[in-house]
């Protein structure tokens, strides 16, 4: 049997089966398909301990909301006595001292934390081939990539080595891999989710969101990770049942839908789409984004900036490996460095240090936040009318493994992601169409800022309607 949902759970264990029986059937799955390289490390003792637990907690009927649920989270989200690396050599051995707060209100429901996912190093990357731990197979094709950086999360619950996942995303780490992976992939609003336990990349952007298979487990794992936290300044207390009225209206954006790297046949599919929606009473309204070709370079410009100064931690001296080369302080940071980071992450670290320094900060770190306040206002603008913008996840499928080397083509596979996490807004992306190659691709919805269950069920009610 193998579990894709927390309804499936709920149905085993109404039939007799224990949470035990469950994580041990998990446990198989992930043995069974450690060639897709998804896992970094499995707790298996202490997972089959913790179900115990759980099966005598609901012998007694005192068990959570999440019981005889099994997750896996992003190797970035900390677990107090546990490793977290960000999938990176600078990190290896290291023990976090704490839990994750969005973890932690899951583990209060009484899931089972099963194991620690693979991901691309800090999660920087596009198709989850920047880990120190190798490349992470995609199980609908193994010859492609899952999509980055949440990768590992997004193979596990795809090929149901969990019931659903914890990811990060920055600039489409969870939308882009679910894309791919025909799963749902959820990025919340900006501060909906606490950050405190995540592994910074650029603290303005990063946020903890869910993969699952369906948007009843999208809905109820964000739901409980979500609220105030005091140890994140920047999380939000604003309610989670903030519903808004339904205008009946749906934007899309002529410059994505005209994008030159949109593969033809998604744009077909979203043409056919908008149609059937039209033909169900929806009013389509379309509108000029003219930043369009500013997102990108305004993301990375930022981005790189915030992971300069976040990773400026990991120096072999406060964290971190430290070579067995160096000789005195300048070569103990120097070597440390050089060893511990890989090409893509120091690629980033080096740009945002240019970014960010002096003769240059204005023209570029300065202009950016400029441009970034641009495109939040026009994002406003657009969602004042309408319920939802509509677009494309990804230009196209996914692509085979190490076919992109030129870090601009692999920047560019960001085009339709980024967009939400300049704006802050919440976003997902829905499993959608198999293209005639044989891989899926995915829909994705944004709305106004905290609106994030009325996004939901926005897309309940229209995914019924597809």
């Amino acid at each position: 049997m193998a579990y894709g949902s927390i309804s499936e759970i709920k149905e085993a264990l109404r039939s007799g089966k224990s949470a035990l029986s469950i994580t041990e059937n998990y446990l198989e799955r992930i043995r069974a398909h450690q060639h897709l390289n998804a896992f970094i490390e499995t707790y298996e003792k202490e997972a089959l301990q913790r179900a115990k637990e759980i099966d005598e907690k609901l012998r007694l009927g005192t068990a959570g909301l999440l019981a005889g649920c099994v997750v896996a989270i992003k190797d970035n989200i900390c677990f107090k006595d546990h490793k977290v690396s960000a999938s990176s050599k600078i990190l290896g051995g290291f023990e976090s001292l704490y839990t994750a707060t969005a973890l932690q209100r899951l583990i209060d429901e009484d899931v089972i934390v099963i194991g620690r996912l693979n991901c691309d190093e800090f999660a920087m990357g596009s198709s989850n081939e920047t880990s120190y731990y190798g490349p992470v197979k995609n199980n609908l094709d193994e010859d492609k990539v899952p999509g980055g950086s949440s990768g590992g999360s997004a193979v596990a619950v795809s090929a149901r080595l969990c019931t659903f996942s914890l990811g990060s995303d920055t600039g489409g780490s969870i939308r882009q891999p679910a894309s791919w992976t025909r799963t749902y992939g959820f990025k919340p609003s900006y501060g909906r989710v606490s950050r405190y336990g995540l592994i910074a990349y650029a603290s303005s952007f990063d946020q903890i969101g869910p993969f699952a298979n369906s948007l009843e487990d999208i809905e109820l794992v964000t739901q409980l990770m979500s609220g105030k936290d005091p140890l994140d300044s920047t999380s939000s207390s604003k309610n989670w049942d903030h519903y808004t009225t339904e205008k009946g209206r749906l934007a899309i954006i002529s410059e994505y839908m005209h994008h030159p790297g949109l593969d033809p046949e998604v744009k077909n599919a979203l043409l056919l789409t908008i149609e059937k929606l039209k033909s169900t009473g929806y009013i389509i309204e379309e509108f000029s984004f003219p930043l369009m070709e500013q997102l990108v370079p305004t993301y990375y410009v930022l981005s790189t900036a915030e992971a300069s100064s976040n990773l400026s931690r990991f120096d072999g001296v406060h964290f971190g490996y430290r070579s067995n080369e160096a000789k005195g302080v300048e070569e103990t940071y120097t070597k440390s460095r050089s060893e511990g980071f890989g090409k893509e992450v120091k690629r980033r670290i080096m740009a945002g240090t240019f970014v960010l320094s002096h003769g240059y900060y204005d023209a570029y770190y300065a202009k950016a936040q400029q441009v970034r306040r641009l495109i939040q206002l026009k994002t406003k603008e657009i969602l004042a009318t309408c319920d939802a913008i509509i677009m494309p996840t990804t230009p196209g499928t996914a692509f085979a493994l190490h076919a992109i080397s030129d870090p601009i083509q692999m920047y560019l596979q960001d085009i339709f992601t980024v967009h939400a996490n300049l704006a802050g807004n919440p976003a997902l992306s829905l499993p959608w169409k198999t293209h005639t190659n044989g891989l899926p691709y995915g829909l994705q919805l944004m709305a106004e800022n905290f609106n994030d269950a009325f996004l939901l069920n926005f897309a309940k009610k229209l995914e019924k309607e597809l």
